[in-house]
């Protein structure tokens, strides 16, 4: 009876301390996992909010009916010298695509992305969402006036 609780006590003993042994290897490793908080993080949604009017000089933009031609091709003029460096109209670059912005931003909100983009990059949450969204790329200061950023967002709604 004494051999078989010694020879159990030891099978314990040897199942505890044995398992699988790491090899050391030469060199580096990366390790690509990433943390629950950074997935959780990356998860998220850029939300749709239409309410929301940034942060900066604009606090409320009406647009008329009809489109400001002479606005819109100044605007566009703007855009194609200055904005296709990271936006396109239709498709996801550096930054978002430009087509249907006003479905997911209000006017307000995109005109003070133009205008203080430090401001909106600092403290509002959807500019930070978006940063986030497009791997850390920051929008530029491109020093335009409120009417040149009223021009683009006239612009905007011919896309």
């Amino acid at each position: 009876m004494k051999k078989i609780v010694l020879f159990l006590a030891l099978g314990a003993f040897v199942a505890s301390c044995g398992g699988k042994k790491e090899e050391k290897k030469d060199g580096f490793e990366v390790s690509r996992t990433k943390t629950e908080e950074k997935k959780a993080q990356e998860s998220q949604e850029v939300p749709v909010d239409l309410s929301n009017k940034g942060v900066g000089p604009i606090k409320n933009v009406e647009f008329a009916d009809d489109i400001d031609q002479a606005m819109a091709d100044r605007g566009k003029a703007k855009f194609e010298t200055i904005c296709v460096a990271c936006h396109m109209v239709d498709k996801r670059m550096i930054g978002p695509a430009m087509k249907g912005v006003y479905e997911r931003r209000s006017p307000e909100w995109v005109m003070n992305m133009i205008l203080n983009p430090d401001g909106m990059l600092r403290e509002d949450p959807i500019a930070k969402a978006l940063q986030r969204e497009y791997n850390g790329a920051v929008m530029l200061q491109q020093n335009l006036t409120e009417e040149e950023a009223r021009d683009v967002a006239e612009y905007l709604r011919t896309l």
